[in-house]
């Protein structure tokens, strides 16, 4: 049997659907199978445990609808049995379709429920990884349990020392603040002396970054490493660190799937639905004291900047950090 399974378009996504991989391997352990992912995620799908074959997909050379219609021909020959769609976006179920797959199975929403054979609907106020998981269980009728996200690194012994900071994010409502940022830095260096504090952001975000660290303090113990790694590299960081502070993101979601410890502030978004899966080694803070909190929207309309990031709790997360790191 082979099996393919289009994975979701972002990157904290495509790591919570590790459990849905996984999940697949355990009721068809004899299938082949494989996934389609985006091109600039290809790094962690050769993370992902027991696939056999990634299929890149670039937006930019298969455009638009009949683009994706082209892609999904290009696959016609491996023949595949079953066809998982993940993203619930109307082009994945137009490459599903044209691959000629006989069983499509997904959510039915923004209209592709027409090209699934088995179209479910989606659960709400539930976990991503549930979520994902759902559309299994209402596909084969068996419940699943034992769920896990996790992707395939070596973890050598951390730098009980090094701290990776990231505070970047797609939506500007995730994002922290600048002049919040370095506050927070100044607050971590003043404290654990002895630690070094490595950031990281995409070469977009490198910038950001320089800001960050301009007029902070102690920044002989700041590693500014934005724009020069990729995702396996930025992985291969996270392994070697004591622990990753993060805002909600996808590096929240790299980090804790390999068992690195985390702690994720929130703003905007939800820690019901996308907070990290894995609950060892996880903290989840947030102010909580607003009535608009979350808001789950990518800007803050209320604000100008978000006010939940800006009035987070310093000694929380100090606090929290002396769980893992030394004091000088």
């Amino acid at each position: 049997m082979k099996i393919l399974i289009r994975l979701p378009n972002w990157l904290g996504d495509v790591v919570m659907s590790t459990a849905f991989v996984d999940a697949v391997k355990c009721l068809y352990p004899e299938a082949r199978i494989d996934v389609i992912i985006k091109k600039e995620l290809a790094g962690i799908a050769g993370l992902i445990p027991g696939l056999h074959t990634i299929h890149l997909f670039s937006k930019q050379e298969y455009s638009g609808l009949s683009g994706a219609f082209r892609f999904g021909k290009t696959l016609r020959p491996e023949n595949y049995d079953l066809f998982f769609n993940l993203p619930s976006s109307l082009s994945s179920a137009v490459i599903g379709w044209a691959t000629g797959v006989k069983k499509r199975v997904g959510f039915g929403k923004e209209g592709g429920f027409f090209l699934l054979t088995n179209s479910f609907k989606k659960p709400q106020n539930v976990h991503r990884v549930d979520e994902y998981i759902s559309l299994l269980e209402q596909f084969t009728g068996k419940n699943i349990s034992g769920r896990q996200v996790k992707l395939d690194v070596s973890k050598p012994a951390p730098v009980n020392n090094r701290v990776l900071i990231n505070f970047n994010s797609e939506a500007d409502s995730r994002r922290m603040p600048l002049a919040k940022g370095r506050s927070i830095i100044n607050s971590l260096t003043n404290t654990f002396k002895n630690s070094v504090f490595t950031l990281v952001g995409s070469p977009k975000e490198a910038a950001f970054i320089e800001q960050l660290i301009a007029g902070a303090d102690n920044t002989e113990r700041l590693e500014n490493l934005a724009g020069q790694t990729d995702l396996n590299g930025l992985c291969d960081l996270m392994a070697n660190c004591a622990v990753v502070l993060t805002t909600d993101s996808g590096p929240a979601h790299l980090a804790n799937s390999i068992a690195t410890p985390v702690i994720v502030l929130f703003g905007a978004g939800d820690e019901h639905n996308t907070a990290p899966y894995n609950k060892q080694d996880l903290t989840v803070l947030r102010y909580g004291k607003l009535s608009c909190e979350p808001c789950v929207k990518n800007t803050c309309k209320l604000y100008g900047i978000p006010k939940c990031m800006e009035l987070l709790d310093e000694l929380q997360i100090i606090n929290t950090m002396s769980l893992y790191l030394p004091h000088a």
